[in-house]
């Protein structure tokens, strides 16, 4: 099985010049918006770095291995560092706000790709518990605050950045992509030459139904991998690619270095697997059968019992399991009488909607 790592060294030695900009150039660069530059002050400078001296400062912090978010961030630094495609792109504008006020997770950071080419990467949802709340929150809440940033952001940077833009991230990041390019002004929208959505989830109909959104949705194209469950969330209007994944769960798909690749694109299949399709229809059920006050007050409930172990990160919960074991259970056996029954109602209704999902899928009871 080959992946991006196989792809990297295939093309290592290919400038932009030699071989153009494909989706796997874009894959890589969503992913590097999830290196932690904090640590490098990244944020401190408006000098831009080269991919290579960034990641090379990155690989010399003694801890690096636990400030990535998944293990093989720290291989992807030391790929590109040393290749001729990716080491001379430069690092720009990067950004990284916490807002536990507004409930907003938001980072991302300008690649310098080749002369006249910028690719803008939007992080995802890191392991923070306010960004996990965010992603909640577009189940009843449009737009939350990350898309509002995002577009912020890009009509902040644009006029910054000369030629052409690419859109691009992974999960969250590909999302916050695709509203950057829908709601920014016209005249950055008409720089942007294409947007990435790497499993990212879509959007409510509101804003599927705007011609900001329809005046980018051919610029957009969605990669889900077969079992996808975060890249089915919500609606999609734009066209989305089916990739092979290694991994055989659901949620372990959402991996990116376990999608397989053919050179320079990834490897397709023609349908997301009936797993994918199950979940899919029972997640859309379920939160339908709910209104906008109910998923607000199931998932602003759910997040203050966990906030109640005074955690920021799950790291945090992990370090400290037992104390928040216990935390969790006071908090749960503390809430009034009305809370707990909306969430008995809340899970009756999603063993509802997976009956139904099921009779539909297989058509069996």
């Amino acid at each position: 099985m080959e992946n991006i790592f196989d792809y990297i060294r295939w093309r290592g030695d290919l400038s932009m010049e030699s071989a153009a900009f494909n989706e796997l150039d874009s894959l890589v660069l969503a992913r590097l918006s999830y290196a932690p530059f904090d640590e490098i002050n990244l944020q401190a400078t408006d000098t831009p770095i080269t991919v290579k001296n960034a990641a090379n400062l990155l690989l010399a912090v003694p801890d690096i291995q636990q400030q990535v978010l998944w293990k093989y961030d720290v291989d992807l630094l030391s790929a590109v560092s040393k290749n001729t495609r990716f080491c001379g792109m430069t690092l720009s504008n990067y950004v990284n706000l916490i807002d536990a006020k507004t409930q907003m997770q938001f980072s991302a950071v300008a690649v310098r790709v080749a002369e006249g080419l910028n690719y803008i990467s939007f992080r995802g949802t890191d392991n923070t518990l306010i960004g996990w709340k965010e992603d909640f929150n577009m189940s009843f809440m449009s737009p939350v605050p990350a898309q509002e940033q995002a577009v912020e952001y890009l009509e902040h940077i644009a006029p910054l950045l000369h030629g052409d833009i690419i859109l691009g991230g992974h999960s969250k990041g590909g999302n916050l992509a695709v509203y950057a390019a829908a709601f920014c002004r016209k005249e950055i929208q008409d720089r942007l030459i294409s947007v990435y959505n790497f499993d990212g989830p879509g959007f409510d109909e509101k804003v599927l139904k705007t011609g900001q959104y329809r005046s980018i949705r051919d610029r957009a194209v969605t990669f889900v991998p077969q079992s996808s469950i975060v890249g089915m969330l919500l609606e999609h209007e734009e066209t989305y690619t089916i990739v092979k994944s290694a991994q055989k769960s659901g949620f372990m798909q959402h991996d990116i270095y376990s999608w397989e690749v053919e050179r320079d694109h990834f490897l397709y299949l023609d349908q997301v697997t009936n797993s994918s399709r199950f979940i899919d229809q029972t997640l859309k059920k379920w939160v339908a059968d709910m209104d906008a006050v109910q998923r607000e007050t199931l998932i602003d409930t759910m997040y203050d019992v966990v906030a109640q172990t005074n955690a920021n990160t799950f790291n945090d919960m992990e370090a400290n399991w037992f104390d928040t074991v216990k935390s969790i259970l006071s908090s749960t056996i503390n809430l009034d009488d009305n809370t707990r029954k909306l969430i008995t109602q809340a899970i009756s209704l999603l063993i509802k909607s997976a009956r139904e999902s099921i009779k539909d899928e297989y058509g069996r009871t």
